[in-house]
């Protein structure tokens, strides 16, 4: 914080900051006789605490209004402020001003009482009750002021009720510092350096003042008190503001609209909150809306999210998070962001413990269906999608991109169909990357945002499926005394005869058993040899797309033995987190908490940067992982796959790209084809009107013209390999 140096004003009651008096002078007699004109009056009768510019100040401008402590004022010339429909004259009018400091052409008209702030140019307030500051504000930041006892800090209680997550907010917060800070409780240093990063800048002196930038408009609103505002803020009809900052630019303006309740938290750039929804402890990332009535406490919202009619309490959520409905809530949650709250979902209704200290924990793309309702813990693997129900018991869901069914009365074990999404609905998960790098309208990116379904951390999940899937095919082998387990005898070969079981017979229809997914009563794995095999096709997709990428960089239509070479110098990470949004190897998330144990970082900014090193390094981390994935499927290093295995790997993929384009466009077709979609509209003329032409829709041809390059450059990748 800057130091400032206090010189007294002939009021001994009032001290002025030396800096804000530079071009400024005092009042002469005729002007001080046209401001007791206009009707206005001041606590000192002198007049003394009264400085206006050298050179712009008009004092017909200043009507029916009450000053105290010192005043200090930018130009105030004839003119005309105008904002949408709102047209103010330059001045002060009908208000009551102490401790106040404004730039040049401010307009303040029916402020009944404005106290400690500094407001900066062609500001507009308008009607406004209560605008003040107090000495030991923080604006939403989780620090202390000068004799304050530690039960007075703010801290945000996500993730879990009792607050053993909590996290203190501070402006700077993105979703991976929250993560970080709420799921990483086991070495205290680190909790404590993270603590003391925030408390960083702050001298804990109680000189604050309230801070309204450039460019700001607040019309129509109650209470707002120790609130810091940036430029080109929109405020109208607020109810209470207390203890906030409100961060905004011109290229990401911010908006508070009617009804807003906000109290002890911080609001994102280009983000909008209005029509009466209200937020207590809370950090909102870039881009977000919180609206119609919608209640978000001690929760962190990523950004690109929308809240709103809903209930959101105790929460971490990351990037691309929608809820939607009234009759929604989300309590105690972790959920990690491109996820979709259905109507009538009541995710932390049932604790199973005397204190409210469960917790639902879920991987990005998580949907729960209309009506649905989980109990404390449950985990959820990446893109479940889980269909109405209501769950009665503990879920553990490890099987990524599955379908989730509940249970039936003559049957107590919930259904999955693992990779569900790819055998049924490939139109929505293609459609997933493209539709939230549209969504994205931040402009500058603190928070890296990995929306593509293909990716490290839901390719792990998927590995680890594919072994889970070979485990309990094996223990259904042993159960049904199949005579292809003859022979096997330690837990590798039974694990073989298993898997080989699973690829010699693509067309088996049976069910497994899992103990683990739900408590008590566990869980039927529906279709495995088909989630079998698609999880090897998703695996190989991955890799060979990666590959693709890889070798494009490096201007070649072949991955050669050379690459090959260079891409195994590189580190290999085989376990991943999504941190905030960002995909990140759980070493390097090691890494970063020994520097900052260490001592080599020092603060959130620097945390910042090591997140923006991951995210450079982030492709070739990819690559190599790639390399591992592909030596995983088929137990090999790479060097030793035959001719037959390469064009096998080329052939799965090649398959999976043109089904990913013809599933999307099947699943689209319905939409037009499909009797009960179409019977609402009299023609094929009237339904294209209303959803548009098939042939139009701009996702489609985007998706063919990409599976025509991919599908062509894909012959070519292992030509070295398999030419040698």
């Amino acid at each position: 914080m800057v130091e400032v140096n206090y010189t007294k004003s002939k009021n001994e009651n009032v001290v002025v900051s030396d800096g804000l008096l530079n071009n400024k002078r005092k009042l002469t007699t005729q002007e001080i006789a046209i401001l007791k004109s206009n009707y206005n009056r001041n606590e000192d009768s002198s007049w003394g605490n009264f400085y206006v510019d050298a050179e712009n100040f008009d004092a017909s401008l200043i009507h029916n209004s009450y000053f105290s402590g010192f005043i200090i004022l930018g130009k105030i010339l004839p003119a005309k402020l105008k904002y949408h429909d709102l047209e103010l004259e330059v001045g002060i009018y009908n208000s009551k001003l102490k401790d106040v400091v404004l730039g040049d052409d401010v307009s303040i008209t029916n402020v009944a009482y404005l106290e400690n702030y500094r407001i900066g140019n062609r500001v507009m307030l308008f009607n406004i009750m209560e605008l003040c500051c107090t000495k030991h504000a923080k604006f939403g930041n989780g620090i202390l002021k000068e004799g304050e006892e530690e039960s007075h800090r703010v801290w945000l209680g996500v993730a879990n009720e009792n607050e053993g997550r909590g996290v203190l907010p501070f402006e700077g917060m993105i979703t991976a510092d929250a993560y970080l800070w709420s799921h990483y409780r086991e070495d205290d240093l680190v909790l404590y350096k993270f603590k003391e990063f925030t408390e960083l800048g702050n001298t804990k002196k109680l000189d604050t003042f309230g801070f309204i930038a450039d460019d700001v408009v607040i019309k129509n609103s109650n209470i707002i008190k120790d609130a810091k505002i940036f430029s080109y803020t929109y405020i109208k009809g607020a109810f209470k503001l207390k203890n906030i900052t409100i961060l905004s630019s011109k290229d990401e303006p911010s908006q508070v609209g009617e009804g807003v309740e906000m109290v002890n938290g911080i609001l994102g750039y280009g983000s909008k909150i209005f029509y009466q929804a209200v937020a207590v402890r809370f950090v909102i990332g870039r881009n977000c809306q919180v609206k119609y009535g919608a209640r978000l406490l001690n929760s962190v919202l990523g950004d690109n999210s929308t809240v709103s009619c809903c209930e959101v309490l105790n929460n971490l959520i990351f990037p691309f998070h929608e809820q939607h409905h009234n009759s929604s809530f989300l309590i105690a949650s972790t959920v990690m962001g491109q996820s979709n709250i259905a109507s009538g979902a009541t995710i932390g209704s049932n604790h199973n413990s005397r204190s409210p200290d469960g917790e639902i924990f879920a991987k990005r793309g998580f949907w729960p269906g209309l009506c649905s309702d989980f109990k404390h813990n449950s985990r959820f693997a990446s893109f479940a999608l889980i269909s109405k129900g209501s769950y009665q018991y503990e879920l553990d869901i490890s099987y990524p991109f599955a379908l989730v069914t509940p249970a039936q009365k003559d049957d107590m074990r919930i259904n999955i169909i693992p990779a569900w999404w790819f055998m049924y609905d490939m139109f929505a998960i293609a459609r997933n990357k493209n539709k939230f790098i549209k969504r994205d309208k931040r402009v500058i990116k603190v928070q890296h945002i990995e929306t593509d379904p293909f990716a490290p951390d839901t390719m792990q999940e998927v590995l680890s499926a594919i072994t889970r899937i070979i485990d309990l095919t094996s223990e259904y082998l042993k159960q049904n005394k199949l005579d292809v387990l003859e022979g096997a005898r330690t837990p590798q070969e039974i694990f073989q005869a298993a898997k080989d079981f699973l690829h010699q017979n693509p067309e088996a229809n049976f069910v497994l058993f899992d103990s683990l997914c739900q408590k008590r009563y566990g869980a039927n794995i529906c279709k495995p040899v088909q989630a079998y095999k698609m999880y090897r096709k998703i695996i190989k997709y991955f890799a060979t797309s990666t590959l693709l990428d890889y070798c494009k960089l490096n201007n070649s239509v072949t991955f050669t033995r050379e690459m090959l070479e260079n891409v195994r110098q590189l580190p290999l990470y085989t376990s991943w987190e999504n941190v905030g949004g960002q995909i990140i190897p759980s070493d390097k998330v090691q890494e970063l908490f020994e520097l900052i144990r260490n001592s080599k970082i020092n603060s959130w900014q620097e945390v910042h940067d090591f997140y923006d090193e991951c995210q450079k390094n982030y492709f070739m981390y990819k690559v190599r992982y790639s390399i591992y994935l592909l030596e995983q499927l088929y137990s090999r290093p790479i060097e030793e796959f035959s001719e037959d295995l390469y064009r096998n790997i080329i052939g799965d993929v090649t398959v999976i790209a043109f089904d990913i384009y013809t599933s999307s466009v099947q699943s689209r077709e319905k939409d037009y084809t499909d009797y009960f979609r179409t019977m609402t509209y009299n023609s094929l003329k009237e339904m294209e009107k209303v959803i548009g032409p098939l042939n139009d829709n701009s996702f489609l041809i985007e998706l063919r013209n990409q599976t025509e390059d991919f599908t062509t450059r894909i012959k070519n990748l292992f030509d070295e390999f398999i030419l040698n």
